[in-house]
């Protein structure tokens, strides 16, 4: 027999149930949320993506994410939009936003807003797991 059995515990000595990482991807672009999901995948992430900010927010995992990388403009909510929501309801998520569009003013606005990362597209692998390892860091 391995260890006690459960009934044998006391509620304090249970081991704390730890919670792995989910990293959430929202991009409308098909081809761009697989390509991310894989390689994430590959380094050993567990990853959900979504098509829409409105599908993530409606998929029940919104406090399961500890990391968003989302594209800035898409149709419906913008990524800009979506942390904007996810600040008014207390959700504090590290957010890398993913632009195809360098925009000065999208990037200041998502960064005050406290954004992890503003990242161009195509994304350098080395430049995503960086800032990866910072939003793990907390």
């Amino acid at each position: 027999m391995l260890g006690k059995p459960l009934a044998d515990y006391q509620l304090h000595q249970l081991p704390p149930i730890r919670r792995s990482p989910m990293i959430a991807i929202v991009d409308d672009d098909q081809a761009v949320r697989n390509g991310m999901a894989a390689l994430l995948r590959s380094l050993g992430h567990s990853v959900a993506a979504f098509d829409s900010a409105e599908a993530f927010l409606e998929s029940g995992q919104v406090s399961t994410t500890t990391c968003l990388i989302t594209d800035v403009q898409m149709p419906g909510m913008s990524g800009l939009d979506l942390q904007k929501r996810l600040i008014e309801e207390d959700h504090r998520i590290p957010v890398i936003f993913l632009t195809g569009f360098h925009v000065e003013t999208v990037r200041s606005r998502a960064l005050k807003a406290g954004a992890l990362a503003f990242l161009r597209k195509p994304v350098a692998q080395h430049d995503l797991v960086e800032h990866l390892e910072k939003a793990s860091r907390g």
